[in-house]
């Protein structure tokens, strides 16, 4: 059937235009983009979505999203992730390798992608672990695990020590036209640290993790990038020092790009003040000296890409002390608003949140999505960017609750995400 959405602003990254306009959708791809109101069908079969004030993006991808799945789906499975992605307004996640049996194999692999077909939802794209078992010994088969489905590669949860390893890793991806993702962390000086090492973790008398922990892994990977021409994409920004690292590669020309996570441009190291286990997290919430840097680092473009890093917990991992609690909060269904406001601020224009929720994300994974042209595949998303809400937990769909933006007043959220042409949520209230 036909589908006629109306009225809406149509947010274009690419050409970096807000226009409104309508879009008429047949099949799984979009036939035309036309000015409000001339459309006209020749057969009855039309489903007409009003996007009267709301604005039309393309559907968002999340390249760092934690599915838990397999092993720990008491705390996430493809289905609920794929649901909250939805919600949250994405249509596709790239899913990070740490499971139960990690994804280091082919069979792993094949199974999360059978399991993203039997949910039908969104898109899921898996990253493969860089070493067997995530243990920074041996790499894994990269070839297979590309047939098989990965976009990605990555030990992400935990960093590749062996800069030997990480090298060749590095030059066997550039080979099989896959994109390495590096969770960057020095674990000799993170190691029996809880949150971030400053005046706060004094305060409090909790033991810290130094910015430098993250900051000499960055430079390890630059250094790595340049010597092998491989691109590296590091994950979660969260210090002004990775930034500055980051920026001076750019400049230099090296293949490195960066992502930081919504927390990290929301929150600092005090929100950890209260003991709240939902605001710990690895790396750590930094200073308010970092949270500016990542800003800046996202305005002038050093930051390609706003990722999640959705990392669901149950209450057993989260309802314990706090140097006991698992690191990681969940970020689907909140990262739309938390990167609204960073528009509001004028820190980012709108169509540059969307490209970095969206256009750049596809590019960096080598997957299609992030547009919104004629003929192009029909992932789109309307979004309400003036409905204010507070989160409620009764309202979140992830399995786990764990995030400190529970009881917040938040502004912007999705209303409908159709993947292929075909509504996959949409909001009832």
């Amino acid at each position: 059937m036909t589908k006629w959405i109306k009225d809406g602003k149509i947010v274009d990254p690419v050409t970096e235009r807000v226009e409104q306009l309508d879009i008429i959708v047949e099949g799984e791809r979009i036939s035309k983009i036309l000015p409000c109101g001339i459309f006209t069908s020749d057969s009855g079969e039309v489903e007409v979505i009003d996007a009267a004030g709301k604005l039309v993006v393309p559907g968002f991808i999340d390249m760092h999203t934690h599915l838990r799945e397999p092993g720990y789906e008491y705390k996430e499975t493809i289905a609920s992730g794929s649901l909250a992605a939805a919600a949250g307004g994405f249509t596709a996640i790239a899913c990070m390798p740490n499971t139960d049996p990690p994804n280091d194999s082919r069979s792993v692999t094949e199974f999360i992608v059978e399991q993203a077909e039997r949910a039908n939802l969104v898109r899921v794209y898996p990253i493969a672990a860089i070493s067997v078992g995530q243990k920074g010994e041996r790499l894994t088969e990269f070839g297979d695990l590309k047939e098989a489905g990965a976009v990605g590669l990555s030990d992400d949860g935990r960093p590749v020590v062996n800069s030997e390893l990480m090298r060749r890793a590095m030059e066997y991806a550039r080979f099989h036209g896959l994109t390495v993702i590096s969770h960057c962390e020095d674990l000799y000086l993170s190691e029996g640290g809880v949150m971030h090492e400053g005046e706060v973790s004094t305060k409090i008398g909790l033991p810290g993790i130094p910015g430098a922990s993250e900051e000499i892994m960055v430079y390890r990977e630059i250094c790595l990038a340049r010597h092998t021409g491989c691109p590296v994409h590091i994950a979660h920004v969260s210090t002004a020092e990775s930034v500055a690292l980051i920026r001076r590669a750019k400049e230099a020309g090296l293949p490195v790009t960066a992502e930081t996570a919504p927390h990290y441009f929301t929150l600092d190291h005090r929100a950890v003040m209260g003991y709240d286990t939902n605001a710990k997290v690895n790396p750590p919430l930094r200073s308010e000296k970092d949270v500016e840097a990542v800003k800046q680092g996202l305005k002038d473009g050093t930051i390609d890409v706003i990722a999640t890093d959705h990392a669901p917990h149950s209450p057993l991992e989260k309802e314990v002390e706090f140097d006991r609690a698992s690191p990681g909060m969940i970020g689907l269904e909140t990262a739309f608003s938390l990167t609204l406001a960073l528009v509001k601020e004028g820190v980012l224009t709108l169509p540059e949140a969307i490209k970095k929720l969206s256009l750049i994300p596809s590019r960096i994974l080598g997957v299609t999505g992030g547009s919104i042209e004629e003929g192009g595949r029909a992932d789109l998303t309307l979004v309400d960017d003036k409905a204010k809400y507070v989160l409620t937990e009764n309202e979140i769909l992830s399995k786990s609750k764990n995030t400190p933006f529970i009881g917040k007043e938040l502004c912007g959220r999705a209303v409908l995400t159709m993947v292929g042409g075909r509504v996959v949520w949409q909001r009832t209230r």
